[in-house]
C-alpha cells in the first residue's frame, strides 16, 4: 500500500506540521503546492540519522514540489507544464501508474469559462500521455481551483469526472460520435458535513447572493483501471496533525498555517 499526501501549503513556514503529518500517516509520496520552504530544510527534517528514506523528486513545474521514499527513476517526469507535472510512477515490484500532480489557475485570475477551457487543454495533455505510455492507469491529484460540480471537471471534453464509481467503470462515453474517457471523483463524498469532517478543503465567504462558503478545490481523480487499487475509506481530508488543529476555533482552515486542508489517499499498487 502506497500512501500519498497532497497539500497546498499556502507559503506556510510550518515545516513542523508538514513533517508531523508525514510521520503520523506514514506518507510515502508528499506533494506540495505553493511551497516556499527550502528543499534542503524539508529533507533535513523528514530524514533522521537513523532513517533517511526521503528524496526530492525534482521537476520543471515550479508550482509543485514532490518528496518521496522513491528514487528519481521511480517517479520520473514524463510531461510538465506551468500547472501540471505528469510522472511515471513505478513502485518496487508494483504496478506502474501515471501520476498527474496539478496546481491550476486561481478563480481570482480566471473566469469560470477560462478555467473550463484550460481544463479541456489539460485533459488532452493527459490523454496524449496515456497514448504514449500505452495504458490508462492514471491518477490526478492537486489543487484544481474548481469544485467537483463545475463544468471543467464534469464536461466530457474536460476531465469527465463522475461521482459514481459504477459509471466510471464503463471507461468511456460517446458524445456526438466522439469517445471520452472517464475519471472517477471520490471527493464528492467529502463535500458537506455528513462525514463529521470539515465540509470542504477551502473556505471563502463572499458578500453576494451566491456563496458556497465551503469549496472542495483539492481533489484526487482516478481512471477506471486504477479503481481496483483504491478504496474510498482510504481517502481523507486532514484537519489535524497530532494535537495541532489545522482549523480555527470557528472550524475553518487556519490561514496562519494554510488556507487549504491536505488530502490523504492510499493505493494498493
Amino acid at each position: 500500500m502506497v500512501t500519498f499526501l497532497f497539500w497546498n501549503v499556502g507559503r506556510t513556514r510550518r515545516l513542523d506540521i508538514v513533517c508531523r503529518l508525514v510521520r503520523e500517516f506514514d506518507v510515502d509520496v508528499l506533494m506540495l503546492a505553493e511551497n516556499t520552504l527550502g528543499i534542503a530544510d524539508i529533507l533535513a527534517k523528514l530524514n533522521t540519522p537513523e532513517v533517511s528514506d526521503f528524496h526530492y523528486n525534482s521537476g520543471l513545474c515550479e508550482r509543485i514540489a514532490i518528496f518521496s521514499k522513491f528514487q528519481d527513476r521511480q517517479i520520473k517526469p514524463q510531461f510538465e507544464s506551468k500547472h501540471i507535472s505528469i510522472r511515471h510512477f513505478k513502485p518496487q515490484n508494483g504496478t506502474d501508474l501515471s501520476l498527474v500532480v496539478a496546481h491550476l489557475p486561481s478563480k481570482l485570475r480566471q473566469s469560470n469559462d477560462s478555467q473550463a477551457f484550460e481544463m479541456a487543454a489539460i485533459a488532452r495533455d493527459i490523454i496524449r500521455m496515456e497514448e504514449k505510455v500505452g495504458h490508462q492507469r492514471t491518477v490526478l491529484v492537486g489543487d484544481l481551483n474548481m469544485n467537483p460540480f463545475e463544468t471543467g471537471l464534469i464536461a466530457a471534453n474536460g476531465l469527465h469526472a463522475t461521482m459514481a464509481r459504477h459509471i466510471a467503470e464503463k471507461k468511456t462515453r460517446m458524445v456526438n460520435g466522439r469517445s471520452y474517457p472517464f475519471f472517477y471523483n471520490p471527493m464528492w463524498s467529502l463535500l458537506g458535513d455528513a462525514s463529521n469532517r470539515p465540509s470542504g478543503s477551502y473556505y471563502h465567504q463572499q458578500s453576494e447572493h451566491v456563496s458556497y462558503f465551503w469549496h472542495l478545490f483539492d481533489q484526487v481523480l482516478l481512471r477506471s483501471d486504477v479503481l481496483p487499487m483504491f478504496q474510498n475509506e482510504n481517502l481523507k481530508l486532514i484537519d489535524r496533525a497530532g494535537d495541532c488543529s489545522l482549523l480555527t476555533r470557528n472550524g475553518i482552515p487556519d490561514k496562519n498555517i494554510s488556507d487549504h486542508l491536505p488530502i490523504l489517499f492510499q493505493l494498493n499498487c
